[in-house]
């Protein structure tokens, strides 16, 4: 696979040499295999040459006045070979199944049944390559009465459980303010992956990696579910508060809010001498976690005290006051994270060059490996970009196969 490596600056990284097929589009899908691509793996993005990913169209752009390039889709397609193949032709199905021969895995997030239809589902595709992983990512899963139906990010997030938890008691509830239907889809894709990588390289053996949107979003629930199977409690909405687990929640200073998380015996004490409160510090009332959690006392002592504690400092006095002692952190805006020197010494914004657009900063890799590490600063892949030399290099097709194929409209 060197070939291919090459052209997307690849080579390197823990899953070197493994191959990977991704015909998935928007998120949860193509995240999963950007991870791969981070982490070594040769991935081929896959699009319909009439109908390419439509993410290319999110939001904001890379713009110079005569071309444009959507940053969102570059930031969950960087480092990826970019191919086209209509799989709605024989031809193209064709063509997918020669390259299915020599991939080791498959992403795809269409509707449960979709594959199948067009006649390259999980069965057939792992006859043809019985060593195959085939990560299915869909809002339901591949079982259940609930399969076929369609789904996005918020559909898991309502069905999940996770949208009627949040936001505050006295109000509507609030969707989660990103994608994590699709972001927790994406993570456990990942692992399942990797995990029946592993098997498929140890056995010979692939096997059908099924993730649903909506049992990931119920993995994300924390103490809910068992809430309700031991006690029949529903969880419900409590804003910035923990079900158990006092002080732990926003707090507002000179300048914004903090997160102060000192629950604890041992963090109550040292929050008290931070601001010489001996009155908290010595208070029967407060003496003891179990205390400070009773509703009450919480509600008319632990909460003002910590209210007129912060009121006087601003949200970087509060950090710098707390430093490694107690939990104490200033909440960001994106821009305040972007600009930290934590994000930066973590790598965490890394930049792609786009020629003539300029160049494009985006999240980075937070899989930190210390051996292998991440490649996550490349650019994302044109439409087809590499058609060509991915079916030479791969499928081994001549020029003449790959012109017949474009002019029948199957690539």
């Amino acid at each position: 696979m060197t070939g291919l490596e090459e052209l997307v600056g690849g080579g390197a990284g823990a899953l070197r040499g493994v191959v990977v097929l991704d015909i998935s589009r928007v998120v949860a899908g193509p995240y999963c295999s950007q991870i791969l691509a981070d982490l070594g793996a040769t991935v081929i993005k896959v699009e319909n040459p009439r109908d390419p990913d439509y993410t290319r169209d999110f939001p904001p752009y890379l713009d110079n006045g005569t071309t444009k390039f959507s940053a969102f889709y570059g930031q969950y397609n960087r480092g990826k070979l970019g191919i086209t193949i209509d799989l709605g032709t024989d031809d193209g199905k064709r063509v997918l199944r020669d390259l299915v021969s020599e991939a080791d895995i498959l992403v795809e997030n269409f509707r449960p049944g979709t594959m199948d239809k067009l006649g390259v589902g999980y069965d057939v595709l792992h006859e043809l390559n019985p060593r195959l992983v085939y990560t299915a990512i869909s809002g339901y899963g591949q079982t259940g009465p609930l399969s076929r139906r369609p789904a996005y990010d918020n559909t898991a997030q309502a069905s999940g459980g996770l949208w009627s938890m949040n936001g505050y008691p006295d109000q509507p509830a609030v969707r989660v303010g990103t994608i994590i239907g699709d972001l927790s889809a994406t993570l456990f894709g990942v692992i399942g992956t990797l995990a029946a990588l592993r098997h498929a390289e140890q056995t010979g053996h692939g096997q059908l990696v099924d993730v649903a949107q909506t049992d990931s979003v119920v993995a994300m629930t924390e103490s809910a579910v068992v809430d309700y199977t031991v006690t029949g409690k529903v969880a419900g909405r409590l804003g910035n508060q923990h079900p158990f687990v006092r002080p732990y929640e926003l707090f507002p200073c000179k300048d914004g809010h903090v997160f102060f998380g000192g629950y604890t015996d041992k963090f109550w004490r040292i929050a008290c001498g931070m601001f010489n409160d001996a009155d908290a510090a010595n208070d029967p009332d407060l003496a003891t976690m179990p205390q400070r959690f009773d509703t009450d006392i919480y509600q008319s002592k632990v909460r003002p005290t910590l209210i007129r504690w912060f009121a006087g400092y601003t949200k970087r006095q509060l950090e710098e006051m707390a430093g490694d002692r107690v939990p104490m952190t200033a909440v960001k805006d994106i821009g305040e994270v972007v600009e930290s020197e934590q994000t930066k010494a973590r790598e965490m914004i890394v930049r792609a060059e786009y020629g003539e657009l300029g160049d494009l900063e985006m999240f980075g890799q937070p899989i930190k490996l210390s051996a292998t590490p991440a490649n996550p600063g490349r650019r994302a892949n044109d439409v087809g970009e590499h058609t060509d030399v991915v079916l030479r290099t791969l499928a081994g097709y001549s020029e003449a196969e790959i012109s017949a194929l474009r002019e029948s409209g199957a690539i």
